[in-house]
């Protein structure tokens, strides 16, 4: 069952169009997002926290065996993420309303937290990270894919021009990678594409264990 809080933020592509998202991003997204969640190889019992988790677009790749909680700010996404849920009867996969920026679950309460095209959805990106990584447990897992900035000067020179644009609709371009990783303590850092010629970036990282020692990530 969905529950409930106040919201705090809203992107306009998930408030207004959250009719037609399935519609539009499914064949964009959810080959990708598959297939990461699928490699993660997730061990029963695992406790999976999605944030930005929309209509439920990769809800149908987390295994039965563990148990996967779901937060959105718009509650239209969350009501046809629930619609599948009761289709499919899941009974391993729960659903809230929650601001990624504050997120309502204690410290290390998720053994993965997962967040798939949403970073450059939210005022701030750094703060999202940082909750995301208070709620993993130490040992855990952060998976995040998104589209950043380009390291090459031309593309993210043409790229950034559409930034005004994108930002009107809710999402910024010029988020780089290296931004995500100001001020928190994450190690193993993985950046990869799926294929060579992707728009989005596959981002994965460990919090490490309580007393281990972090080397700088960013």
């Amino acid at each position: 069952m969905i529950s409930t809080s106040p919201l705090a933020h809203e992107s306009k592509i998930y408030s207004q169009f959250s009719i037609l998202y399935d519609r539009i991003f499914t064949n964009v997204f959810s080959k990708r997002i598959d297939h990461v969640i699928r490699s993660m190889n997730l061990e029963p019992g695992s406790r999976v926290l999605e944030v930005g988790v929309g209509t439920g677009l990769s809800l149908t790749a987390y295994p039965a065996h563990c148990e996967v909680v779901g937060v959105d700010l718009a509650q239209d996404m969350l009501t046809r993420a629930q619609k599948k849920i009761d289709r499919k009867g899941w009974e391993h996969v729960e659903l809230a309303v929650g601001d990624a920026q504050a997120l309502d679950f204690p410290d290390a309460s998720f053994d993965y937290v997962t967040s798939f095209h949403v970073v450059s959805v939210v005022p701030d990106a750094q703060v999202m990270m940082r909750e995301m990584t208070r709620v993993c447990r130490p040992g855990g897992r952060l998976v995040i894919i998104n589209h950043f900035q380009s390291p090459r000067r031309i593309v993210s020179k043409v790229v950034d021009r559409l930034d005004p644009i994108t930002r009107k609709l809710g999402w910024r371009t010029t988020l780089a990678a290296k931004e995500l990783l100001q001020g928190v303590e994450l190690e193993d850092v993985q950046q990869f594409k799926t294929s060579p010629h992707s728009l989005f970036t596959v981002m994965i990282a460990r919090k490490p264990e309580t007393g281990e020692r972090v080397q700088a990530t960013g």
